[in-house]
């Protein structure tokens, strides 16, 4: 039986559908869909096959992330 391990995912809407991507994996994992299921889903998928290609190693054994927020900063341009 696998052993099941806790990935923080990051779901970006955008205005053409959603992006997600994990957070704690070493290396560029992307997922996208027309909704934030579908994203979600791929990028599931996206994990497990770069689990398979590339081993366990690829993920962090303690992710220094414990939440991730999202919020707006004013910046001058």
């Amino acid at each position: 039986m696998p052993v099941m391990k806790q990935i923080k995912i990051i779901v970006e809407k955008h205005s053409d559908g959603y992006v997600a991507y994990p957070l704690g994996i070493k290396g560029a994992v992307v997922g996208q869909g027309n909704t934030y299921e579908e994203a979600l889903a791929d990028v599931n998928s996206a994990i497990r096959c770069y689990i398979e290609i590339f081993g366990k190693e690829i993920l962090e054994d303690d992710s220094p992330v414990i939440e991730a927020f999202v919020t707006d900063a004013e910046v001058a341009i």
